[in-house]
C-alpha cells in the first residue's frame, strides 16, 4: 500500500532541496498534489478573517490558475471577444502594484506570435458605490498588429495561445518575486509581501507548446530558478519527458547529491500513491514504453508471440534502463538468471541465421517473453528502483 497525496505533500515539504522535479503521466494526481501541498503550507482558517493570502508562503501554477481566466461567451455576435480575469491578488499585484503588463506581453509574444498583442483593461475599483483609488484589471483583449501600424481588431485566441498567455502572467510574477528576494535585507526590499514566501509549485505549463517553445520555456524557467538567491524552494511536476529532460539537465540534477530531488509519481490500484526516487533523466520517446508494453501484453494474451516480440522486449528493457539511469539494460534482468536471459534476448532479437528465421517461437521462448515482461512490470512498475546506488 502506498501513501495518500497529503503524505506525499508532507514528504516534499520535509525534503531540503532547492528544486524537486516530478515526472508522472496525466491522470496520476499532479494537480491534486499541488492543492494538497498548498493546503499544507497555507491552510485555510475559516475562523480567522485576517488570514494571510496563500501567496504569502506559497505561489503555484496549475489548472486552477487557468480557471482565473475565462472568455465572455454571453455577449452578442457583434461583441468584441474578451478574456475575463476573475478578481484575485495574483493579477492585481503584478498588473496594478508592479505595473508589469508590458513584461507579460513580451513573455507571451516569445511563446506565441510577436504580432499577437494583449491589451489589459484598466479601471478604478469601486466598493459600496465609492472609488477606492485602486486600479483593477477585469479583462484582456487580443489583436494582431500589422506592419503598417494597424491591427486586426479584437480576436479570440486559441486554447494553446490562451494557456501560453496565462503562463506568461505567472512567469512575469515569478520573475519579479525572485528579483525582489535577491535583496538579502528584508527592510530594503521594495515590498515585504514576499518575505514569508517559501515555495513555488509549478504543474505542467507546457501542454500547448510545440517542442521548440517547450525547450525555450524550460531553459528560461531553469535560468530563472538558478538566479534565485533566496531560500525559495521549487517543486515542478510534468507529464512531458522532453520538458523533464531539459529541466533535469539545465538544473544539473544529475550531479552527485542532487538525484534525490527527482521523482516518479505513480497512482496505485488501491487509490494510494508512490513517490519514488528517479535516477537519470527521462527518455524523449518515453510514451513509446506504453506502446511496447501493450503490444507485448496483447501478443501474450492471444498466444501469438513471434520472434520479433523479443526485439520489442529488448527495446522495452533498453528504454526502461535509460529512463532509470542504468548503464546496461541487462541489469534489470533477474539476478539469478541474468547471464542466461541476456544471451536468450540477444540471440533471439539479433539472430541472422537462416534456420533461426522462424516466426513461431518455441513454447519455452513464449514463456520467456511472458516471464521477462512480468518481471519488468512487477519489480519496477516501469520505474521503481532499489536504492542500490545510494
Amino acid at each position: 500500500m502506498g501513501k495518500t497525496l497529503t503524505e506525499i505533500a508532507q514528504q516534499l515539504k520535509h525534503t531540503d532541496k532547492k528544486v524537486q522535479l516530478i515526472y508522472a503521466f496525466n491522470g496520476m494526481g499532479k494537480t491534486r498534489l499541488s492543492r494538497e501541498f498548498k493546503d499544507l503550507i497555507a491552510p485555510k482558517n475559516d475562523d480567522d478573517d485576517e488570514a494571510e493570502p496563500t501567496r504569502k508562503k506559497f505561489v503555484y501554477y496549475n489548472a486552477f490558475t487557468e480557471d482565473l481566466f475565462y472568455w465572455d461567451n454571453d455577449s452578442g455576435a457583434d461583441a468584441e471577444p474578451k478574456l475575463n480575469i476573475q478578481r484575485n491578488t495574483f493579477t492585481d499585484w503584478i498588473l496594478g502594484d508592479q505595473g508589469k503588463g508590458g513584461d507579460i506581453i513580451t513573455n507571451f509574444q516569445r511563446y506565441a506570435n510577436d504580432k499577437l498583442t494583449p491589451l489589459f483593461k484598466e479601471q478604478e475599483e469601486v466598493l459600496s458605490g465609492k472609488k477606492t483609488g485602486k486600479k483593477i484589471y477585469p479583462e484582456v483583449t487580443f489583436s494582431l498588429e500589422r506592419g503598417d501600424s494597424t491591427e486586426s481588431g479584437k480576436i479570440k485566441i486559441s486554447k494553446g495561445e490562451e494557456s501560453n498567455f496565462i503562463w506568461s502572467v505567472f512567469y512575469t510574477l515569478l520573475e519579479q518575486v525572485i528579483t525582489i528576494l535577491k535583496e538579502a535585507n528584508p527592510a530594503a526590499r521594495e515590498t515585504d509581501q514576499f518575505n514569508q514566501l517559501e515555495y513555488v509549485f509549478i504543474d505542467d505549463p507546457v501542454s500547448s507548446l510545440d517542442e521548440n517553445h517547450l525547450i525555450e520555456l524550460a531553459v528560461n524557467l531553469a535560468g530563472l530558478i538558478k538566479s534565485s538567491q533566496s531560500d525559495l524552494r521549487f517543486i515542478i511536476t510534468t507529464h512531458s519527458p522532453l520538458f523533464y529532460n531539459v529541466l533535469h539537465n539545465e538544473l544539473d540534477l544529475n550531479k552527485s547529491g542532487k538525484k534525490e530531488g527527482c521523482y516518479l509519481l505513480q497512482r496505485l490500484e488501491d487509490g494510494t500513491f508512490n513517490l519514488d526516487v528517479k535516477y537519470g533523466d527521462s527518455n524523449k520517446s518515453f510514451s513509446y514504453h506504453l506502446y511496447l508494453k501493450q503490444r507485448l501484453e496483447k501478443a501474450i494474451a492471444a498466444n501469438q508471440i513471434e520472434k520479433y516480440h523479443f526485439t520489442l522486449l529488448r527495446n522495452l528493457y533498453e528504454k526502461t534502463a535509460n529512463f532509470l539511469g542504468y548503464p546496461k539494460w541487462s541489469e534489470l534482468l533477474p539476478d539469478d538468471k541474468q547471464a542466461y536471459l541476456n544471451r536468450i534476448i540477444q540471440f533471439t532479437s539479433h539472430s541472422t541465421l537462416s534456420n533461426d528465421a522462424v516466426a513461431e517461437p518455441s513454447p519455452q521462448e513464449k514463456q520467456t517473453v511472458k516471464f521477462l515482461l512480468n518481471h519488468l512490470v512487477n519489480n519496477y512498475a516501469y520505474w521503481q528502483h532499489e536504492e542500490q546506488n545510494g
